[in-house]
């Protein structure tokens, strides 16, 4: 993984302040759904899986057998998702063509290697399955709260792979995109909460940013909450699809 290393100090952080909760994600429940019907036996990856906050979610939704892979000890270890094993994205431990889709969520721009893990995505998914990357892109940040208060952090994104990076990428293992949408969520129940419950070290953006940049944002997030301090967070990240 890259960018950052997820240690005690950042997982225990991103459990803490990361945590969806699924009554948030019905949007994110139809979109899934459109490119990856339910059915039995579905067998579905996710990879990069944290805390398995989508693992979890995807069983319930879809009653789905899934296998979540994650590299960092210290996230496994808070991860109460029961079939978790750990695992590189260029070396999955599945078998060959076993997989009926892939779900990568706010983990592609960890990855340094595109085409080596689409190489290996392409080998582990039965013909046509889809691979599903939830993501904030290079250039489609906009739908994101908070880079409202942390504008600073855009540049950041900016050197995220863009969409056209990774259907490159992915074009060399012989997948190509078949639907790109924005998809709303729930991200925190209030601005409130928000503020309250923000964690720098959950954020790879935020993480990036010089301390300066960082105090500036916390001040803008804690003026708004204190001027709305119940209003609904509501983000949209984007969906790629590729098969």
């Amino acid at each position: 993984m890259g960018r950052i290393a997820y240690d005690e100090k950042n997982s225990a952080a991103f459990a803490a302040g990361r945590q969806l909760n699924l009554d948030g994600l019905a949007a994110w429940r139809a979109a899934v759904a459109r490119h990856l019907p339910a059915r039995a036996g579905l067998r579905l990856l996710d990879l990069g899986a944290g805390t398995g906050t989508w693992s979890a979610a995807f069983r319930q939704w879809y009653g789905a057998e899934v296998l979540a892979v994650e590299p960092a000890a210290a996230m496994r270890a808070r991860c109460a998702y029961p079939v978790l094993v750990a695992g590189r994205a260029e070396a999955l431990p599945v078998a060959a063509a076993s997989l009926d889709g892939a779900w990568i969520s706010t983990v592609i721009h960890h990855l340094p290697d595109l085409p080596a893990v689409a190489a290996e995505l392409r080998r582990t998914l039965r013909p046509g399955a889809p691979v599903l990357i939830r993501s904030v892109f290079a250039g489609r940040g906009g739908g994101i709260s908070l880079f409202r208060w942390f504008p600073e952090a855009l540049r950041v994104v900016e050197s995220y792979p863009s969409v056209a990076d990774i259907c490159a990428a992915f074009g060399e293992a012989g997948f190509a995109p078949v639907a790109l949408e924005s998809v709303p969520q729930v991200t925190a129940p209030s601005l409130g909460a928000a503020a309250v419950g923000l964690r720098r070290a959950a954020h790879t953006p935020l993480l990036l940013l010089d301390d300066a940049d960082y105090d500036r944002g916390v001040a803008r997030l804690r003026a708004a909450a204190d001027r709305a301090p119940e209003a609904p967070v509501v983000d949209s990240l984007d969906l790629l699809v590729l098969r």
